[in-house]
C-alpha cells in the first residue's frame, strides 16, 4: 500500500540525575563529594533511506521515544548515555512542526527537516542533558553540598511527515490520456493500465536511460481533474507529488471524438489552472506538452489551437502514440535537452533552521499577572534551575532565590505590582512573594 501521510509523536531521552554521595574510605575521613554525573538522553534521529519507497512504516506505529540516560552513582561514576533512536524515512520526506489538517492548510507548522538527500541524517530531537553530581558543586566554603542537579528533560513533538516523491519530470494530465502508458513503454516500470477513471491510484517512477542523453527519473502522477486543488477526484493527495520535479509533461488525448468538448488547448489550460490554485510556483517550471493517440484521428482544427496556445509560452509540443511507440524516442530527448539546461539544485522548501531558531527564541523567561494577587513565571530558563537545584536544601534554595534576583524576575514582578503576600507559580511550585 502506497502512504504518502503519517503523524507521528517522537520524543527524546531524559538526562540522567546526578548523584549526592561522598567519599567513605577507612583512611580518608576527609573524602570529601564524589556524586557522579547523569548520562545524556539519546537523540531522535530522521535518516533517508533509498531503499523505503512509502511511509506505511508509520501507519500502525505513532510513538517513537530515545532512551534516557542512566542516572550517576558514587565513586564519579557517570550514567550511561541513552542510545539514539534512528527513525528511517523515504527520500523527499518533509518533516513538520504539527498535527496539520492536510485537507486545509499544506504550509501550516514549521518545516523541521526536509529528506531530500539519500543517506542524510538530521537530529530533529536533541536529548536532555544529564544533571551534575554534587562533586561540581564543592567550594572552599562549600565543602559537603548535599544537593545535585537533576537531568534535563528531552524534547517531545508532534510531527507530520509528507512523502514528495523525487523526480526529474512528471507526467500528468487528466484521466485515461495514456500517462501510465507512457511511462510503461519509455522504463521498465509496470503500472496498472485499464481503460476506466483513475486507474493509477498511486504515484509510479520509472528511470528513463538514453544512449544520447542522462538518465532522468520520469514519475506518473494520478488524480488530475479539474477542481482537483479544492479536494475533487483524489484531492491534491498526490498534487504534493508534482512539487519535487523539475519539468512538467502534460499528456493530453488529441483523438478527436464525436462527442468531445474538451480540446487538448482547454485541456493543458485547465491542469495549470489546477497547479496555479495549488501552488503558483508550479507554473515557473519549463513544460512540455505531448499529444497523444496519433495513431487515430487527430483534428487539424484542435493541433492549430494547441500549437497556437503551447507558442505563447514557448513550451514546445511532441505528437506521440503512447499505444504504437511513435515520437516517444523524440519526446525523451526534447525532455532531456530542457533538464540539462535546468538547474538540478532547486530548493523546493523553506530553510527548515527556521523552526529551530523560532525554538531559540522561546528560552526567554516570561513573567506574567495572571490576576490580582496571582503571578507566574515561566520558561525553560526557570524550569533549567528548577531541575538543578534542591529546593528542600536551605542552601540550595537561597541559590534559587540568588538567581530571581540576579536574572531581574523580582524586578520585573514588582514592575506588575507584586505586594508582600502574594502568590507566584513556577510550574508545579507556589511561593508567597515576601522582601
Amino acid at each position: 500500500m502506497f502512504v504518502d501521510n503519517a503523524k507521528i509523536h517522537i520524543e527524546s531521552g531524559r538526562g540522567g540525575n546526578g548523584s549526592i554521595s561522598f567519599r567513605r574510605t577507612k583512611y580518608v575521613p576527609n573524602g570529601g563529594p564524589d556524586g557522579g554525573d547523569g548520562g545524556r538522553g539519546g537523540d531522535v534521529c530522521f535518516i533517508a533511506d533509498t531503499g523505503l519507497n512509502t511511509l506505511m512504516d508509520f501507519r500502525y506505529q505513532k510513538n517513537f521515544k530515545a532512551e534516557p540516560g542512566a542516572d550517576g552513582s558514587g565513586s564519579n561514576r557517570s550514567g550511561r548515555d541513552g542510545k539514539d533512536l534512528v527513525i528511517k524515512v523515504p527520500v523527499g520526506t518533509l518533516v513538520r512542526y504539527g498535527w496539520a489538517d492536510k485537507n486545509s492548510d499544506r504550509q501550516t507548522g514549521f518545516v523541521m527537516a526536509d529528506m531530500t538527500v539519500p543517506g542524510e541524517k538530521r537530529v530533529l530531537a536533541r536529548g536532555g542533558r544529564g544533571g551534575r553530581g554534587n562533586q561540581h558543586f564543592a567550594t572552599p566554603t562549600r565543602q559537603a553540598p548535599r544537593f545535585s542537579e537533576d537531568g534535563k528533560p528531552g524534547k517531545a513533538y508532534d510531527v507530520t511527515l509528507e512523502l514528495k516523491l523525487i523526480a526529474d519530470a512528471g507526467v500528468i494530465g487528466f484521466p485515461n490520456a495514456g500517462k501510465s502508458t507512457l511511462l510503461s513503454r519509455v522504463t521498465n516500470a509496470n503500472p496498472k493500465i485499464a481503460d476506466y477513471h483513475f486507474t493509477t491510484l498511486s504515484p509510479n517512477l520509472g528511470v528513463v536511460r538514453g544512449d544520447s542523453f542522462k538518465d532522468f527519473v520520469l514519475a506518473d502522477i494520478p488524480g488530475l481533474i479539474e477542481g482537483a486543488s479544492e479536494g475533487a477526484g483524489l484531492g491534491f493527495d498526490f498534487l504534493r507529488h508534482i512539487e519535487r520535479t523539475r519539468l512538467l509533461i502534460h499528456v493530453v488525448d488529441a483523438a478527436r471524438l464525436e462527442d468531445d468538448t474538451l480540446t487538448p488547448a482547454r485541456a493543458v489550460e485547465k491542469i495549470n489552472r489546477e497547479l496555479f490554485a495549488y501552488n503558483p510556483e508550479l507554473l515557473k517550471r519549463p513544460q512540455v506538452i505531448a499529444a497523444n493517440k496519433a495513431d487515430l484521428a487527430l483534428s487539424d482544427e484542435w493541433m492549430a489551437e494547441l500549437n497556437a496556445y503551447a507558442g505563447k509560452n514557448n513550451w514546445p509540443v511532441y505528437i506521440i502514440s503512447a499505444a504504437t511507440g511513435q515520437g516517444l524516442s523524440e519526446l525523451m530527448r526534447g525532455v532531456a535537452k530542457v533538464l540539462a539546461d535546468y538547474p538540478e539544485g532547486v530548493v523546493f522548501e523553506p530553510d527548515y533552521e527556521a523552526f529551530f531558531e523560532a525554538e531559540s527564541r522561546e528560552a526567554a523567561i516570561a513573567v506574567d499577572s495572571v490576576r490580582d494577587g496571582y503571578y507566574r513565571v515561566e520558561g525553560p530558563g526557570i524550569e533549567r534551575i528548577l531541575g538543578y537545584t534542591n529546593m528542600a536544601d536551605e542552601r540550595g534554595f537561597a541559590f534559587f532565590q540568588r538567581f530571581m534576583r540576579e536574572k531581574g524576575i523580582i524586578d520585573r514582578l514588582k514592575q506588575l505590582g507584586i505586594r508582600e503576600g502574594d502568590t507566584v507559580q513556577i510550574y508545579e511550585l507556589e511561593f508567597d512573594y515576601y522582601e
